[in-house]
C-alpha cells in the first residue's frame, strides 16, 4: 500500500468503527432490537482483504459481519437502518445485525449458523470456476468453527476440486465465551489444519491492514491461477463481548490490556506517520468519517419502518414470494 491507499484504509476502518459505536449506543437508546455482534478490532481485516480483492469476487461473512458488508460497499446508513428496522435497511430489515447482505457488490451474506456458509463459499467458487470467470470466493469465520463438520468437508472439497476459495479464520482467541485453546488440539487451530487437505496454511498479524492486504492479495491471485484453495488464519481480537449480552469479564485483563494497544486504527495511525503522511491529514480523515457516520444516524432515525406487507417478498429472485414446484 503506498500512502495514499493506507489513507483511504484508515478512513474506512474508522467508518467501521465509529457505525458499530453507533450501534451500540442506538441498543442503549432502545432504537436496536435483538441483539448485535460487534466487529471492533477486526477492521484491518475486512478491509485489507476487501482492498486485495476484485469488486466481482463473492464474499461470505459471519454473523459478527457488520465490518465486512460496509468494507464490500455497504453504507453506514444501509447498516444502521437494517438494526433499526427501518424500510431503507440493506436487507429491508429483513435480516437484522446477523444477515447483513448486499448481493450487488459480491457480499454473499452473514451467517448465523457456525460454519454453514464455509461449503457455501465452496460452491460460489465452483460456480466461477466453471464459468471461468476468474472470480475467487472467500468465506471468513471465527477460530470455533474450525471446530466444526463444515469446515473440514469444506476444505477437502476445496482442495480435491482445486477451488478458487480462499478460508479467512478470524481467530480472536474465543469462540463465544470459551478459549480456543482449551477445546483445540492444535495451537492455531486454522493454519494447523491445512496440511492435512494438501493446501498452503498461513498466519497474518490481523491487526495489520498492509499485512493482510498483501498476504490476501498473493493468495488470491495464486487461486485466480488455478492452484486451488488456501487457508489464511488471521488474529485478532474483539473489543467486546461475544454479543450486547456478554460483559466478557472471563478474559484476562493484561491480555485486553495488551490487545488494546494493538489496535488496528493505532497500527495503521502509526504507518502513515512513519510514511510520511501528516497527522493533520490524519485527523481529517478522522472528522471525515465522524461526519459520514453522523449523517447516517440522523438518515436511519429518520427513515420510516419497514413496511410488514412486504415481509414474504424477495424470497425469489424475481422479488416475489409465491411458492413454486
Amino acid at each position: 500500500m503506498d500512502p495514499a491507499a493506507l489513507l483511504a484504509a484508515y478512513e474506512q476502518m474508522t467508518v467501521i468503527r465509529r457505525t458499530e459505536k453507533a450501534a451500540h449506543d442506538l441498543f442503549l437508546q432502545g432504537l436496536v432490537k435483538g441483539t448485535t455482534h460487534l466487529a471492533a478490532g477486526h477492521e484491518a481485516i475486512a478491509v485489507g482483504a476487501s482492498a486485495a480483492l476484485r469488486p466481482d469476487d463473492y464474499v461470505f461473512a459471519t454473523y459478527r459481519g457488520h465490518h465486512h458488508a460496509m468494507a464490500r460497499g455497504a453504507t453506514p446508513e444501509e447498516c444502521l437502518a437494517e438494526l433499526m428496522s427501518r424500510a431503507t435497511g440493506l436487507c429491508k430489515a429483513k435480516g437484522g445485525s446477523m444477515h447483513l447482505t448486499k448481493a450487488s457488490t459480491g457480499m454473499l451474506g452473514s451467517y448465523a449458523i457456525v460454519g454453514a456458509h464455509l461449503p457455501m463459499a465452496a460452491g460460489a467458487a465452483w460456480s466461477a470456476k466453471l464459468r471461468g470467470t476468474g472470480q475467487i470466493a472467500v468465506a471468513f469465520f471465527g477460530d470455533g468453527a474450525t471446530n466444526i463438520g463444515a469446515f473440514h468437508e469444506a476444505l477437502n472439497l476445496a482442495a480435491v476440486w482445486k477451488l478458487p476459495v480462499l478460508f479467512v479464520c478470524e481467530n480472536n482467541l474465543y469462540m463465544e465465551y470459551t478459549p480456543i485453546a482449551d477445546v483445540t488440539a492444535v495451537p492455531r487451530p486454522a493454519a494447523d489444519r491445512a496440511p492435512a487437505y494438501g493446501v498452503p496454511g498461513e498466519v497474518v498479524d490481523g491487526n495489520d491492514v498492509i499485512a493482510v492486504q498483501e498476504t490476501v492479495a498473493r493468495l488470491a491471485a495464486r487461486a485466480r491461477a488455478g492452484d486451488g484453495p488456501a487457508l489464511l488464519e488471521a488474529q485478532t481480537y474483539r473489543h467486546f463481548g461475544h454479543s450486547r449480552a456478554d460483559p466478557a469479564t472471563y478474559r484476562p485483563a493484561e491480555e485486553v490490556e495488551r490487545w488494546l494497544k494493538h489496535d488496528p486504527l493505532d497500527v495503521a495511525r502509526g504507518q502513515l506517520v512513519e510514511m510520511g503522511v501528516a497527522e493533520a491529514v490524519v485527523g481529517e480523515a478522522d472528522e471525515r468519517a465522524t461526519a459520514v457516520v453522523r449523517k447516517a444516524v440522523e438518515a436511519a432515525k429518520a427513515a420510516p419502518p419497514a413496511d410488514p406487507d412486504e415481509a414474504l417478498t424477495d424470497v425469489w429472485a424475481d422479488g416475489g414470494a409465491a411458492w413454486r414446484t
